[in-house]
């Protein structure tokens, strides 16, 4: 056992030991679908224990959270079709950050954090080529409010800005000036839609489905632009 991670190592077998014929049958029962529920959950205490900046509660809460990536590990080393470990996760983790640092482990430069946001996109997108949209692979699971901030952040990308955003849908006395004043803003507009009997959750969901439809749909008037416009491309209107 490696004295650099005995502690890791010693984690991993426990794992194993519980999902193994004679251990646990609650253990052995478990598939990555049912376990989805323990995982958002276990990320959500995680999330308070670091606002809440409590030493020992991060320390169980992030053990909590690494349980469930090495569950999840154990049960593909053990299913037909998946057969992968954590050393093959970790492994590929290895890669992808490598991959997405060329300022540390190549010879490109970055002196400064909004430098290596400048080019983190373009290694994202070499990744996957499959993309067409600065908006795949948001995860469309994540809470309405979280989400809508993932995606106007992701359509900034596309030329689509928050502030416009804003500018047309917020009136400017009630704009929020602080972050206490924005708390205040929504918690009062999740109170009346629950006395009006809307769903805010549902309510946001929706918004962020319209605002994903209107930047697909300036991305695919661009690049039918882009199309028209490069050398031999078909003429606009001809």
């Amino acid at each position: 056992m490696s004295q650099a991670h005995a502690g890791l190592d010693e984690l991993i077998a426990t794992v194993a030991l519980l999902r193994a014929p004679g251990g646990c049958p609650w253990d052995a029962d478990q598939t990555h679908e049912s376990l989805v529920q323990y995982l958002v959950e276990e990320c959500w205490e995680l999330i308070d224990a670091i606002e809440a900046g409590d030493r020992a509660e991060m320390i169980e809460e992030l053990g909590d959270v690494l349980y469930q990536v090495l569950f999840h590990a154990d049960i593909a080393a053990h299913t037909d079709g998946e057969r992968f470990d954590i050393d093959d996760v970790a492994r590929h983790m290895t890669a992808k950050m490598v991959s997405r640092h060329p300022h540390v482990f190549g010879d490109r430069e970055a002196e400064t954090a909004d430098d290596v946001v400048a080019f983190w996109e373009d290694l994202k997108a070499d990744e996957k080529p499959h993309r067409t949209s600065v908006l795949d692979g948001v995860p469309r699971g994540m809470p309405a409010l979280a989400l809508a901030q993932k995606m106007l952040g992701k359509a900034e990308k596309a030329g689509v800005t928050a502030a416009a955003v804003a500018d047309a849908s917020i009136p400017a006395p009630v704009a929020p000036a602080t972050e206490r004043e924005l708390g205040r803003l929504l918690f009062g507009l999740v109170a009346s839609a629950r006395v009006q009997g809307l769903d805010a959750e549902r309510a946001l969901r929706g918004a962020v489905r319209a605002f994903e439809d209107e930047v697909r749909r300036a991305e695919r008037a661009d690049a039918a632009e882009d199309r028209s416009e490069a050398p031999g491309g078909a003429a606009v209107g001809g």
